[in-house]
């Protein structure tokens, strides 16, 4: 079973523990940097050469070690010698999940490096259905080649960012104060902040005995129980919103995939919508928690999510 290491022997081992991560240019990547500078790890942080200098100026003001790569193999694999975990934060389409990611777990297993965590970071796409989430399918795909090579994996799952609940995918409706859903209104939805899944991933990264997957979440409520608190923090009455059944959901996404295609895009409108039927079915939901594992007891809770949005 795994036990917690005092400060003093958790802090003797990070300052012997070297963590490459990719992706220190995006909100996540950023924050992620952040949390391991915190706990002490020697980080290499990598930028590629076009990176603008007022962005990498932002990054080493506080205390991140840049390296420059443009990901190819060879670079990439000299930035991994000697590394104890790389993690990977990086956000995009198949160039980047399955090409980009994938030079990333070539260089780490031919330098010999011990641990990777992929850019999962959602919900638990392990237990959603194949072909009915594009950004799931590849972190999907891209598990299979991780789990085939000789590297130790852990993924961080964590429902969906606080930003769903009004930015991304509208779920908390402000003004008509409503809370939007689809199908069942007593269905747990898990919502995370990125602090709070940046800090606990910090600790994965330097946790040798991390398993293959860590299942996290700031707080899981239904849209009838989003709907209750809402009405408490505001003095106003919200309410649950169905705007139709799973099934009905589907169709939505089928007609938004022809009207507004954007293939290009990483979060077109059809993208949140499938995220959506992935948490409102139940299926991405994480059903066993790993919330204490570093013994972090400062998580943001949905109350404290919403309290500045109604």
């Amino acid at each position: 079973m795994y036990s917690l290491a005092t400060d003093d022997e958790r802090k003797r081992d990070m300052d012997r523990r070297i963590i490459v991560l990719a992706g220190v240019t995006g909100d996540l990547g950023e924050r992620i940097a952040r949390a391991l500078v915190r706990k002490g790890a020697d980080l290499r942080a990598i930028v590629r050469p076009g990176t603008l200098p007022q962005k990498r100026r932002h990054l080493e003001a506080q205390g991140i070690t840049l390296v420059e790569s443009g990901y190819d193999a060879r670079s990439v694999k000299e930035l991994c010698e000697g590394v104890a975990c790389v993690v990977s934060a990086l956000n995009g389409l198949e160039d980047v999940i399955l090409g980009q990611q994938g030079v990333l777990l070539n260089a780490a297993v031919l330098a010999g490096v011990a641990r990777f965590i992929p850019s999962d970071f959602s919900l638990d796409y392990t237990k959603t259905r194949p072909g009915e989430n594009r950004n799931m399918d590849l972190r999907r795909a891209f598990r299979k080649s991780l789990d085939a090579a000789p590297i130790r994996a852990t993924s961080v799952l964590n429902g969906a960012f606080s930003t769903v609940l009004t930015e991304d995918a509208p779920i908390l409706l402000p003004r008509v104060r409503r809370v939007l859903h689809w199908g069942a209104v007593d269905q747990p939805l898990d919502f995370t902040t990125k602090d709070d899944v940046a800090e606990f991933t910090a600790d994965a990264a330097l946790d040798d005995a991390a398993p293959r997957d860590l299942r996290i979440a700031g707080g899981s409520l239904s849209p009838q129980e989003l709907a209750r608190i809402a009405s408490e923090i505001s003095g106003k009455t919200y309410r649950p919103f169905r705007a139709g059944s799973i099934g009905r959901l589907g169709l939505v996404i089928w007609v938004a995939q022809r009207v507004a295609p954007a293939k290009g895009e990483v979060f077109p409108a059809w993208q949140g919508m499938q995220y959506l039927r992935d948490m409102m079915s139940g299926r991405g939901q994480l059903r066993r928690l790993d919330n204490g594992r570093y013994g972090k007891t400062d998580w943001t809770d949905i109350r404290a999510m919403i309290c500045d949005l109604v």
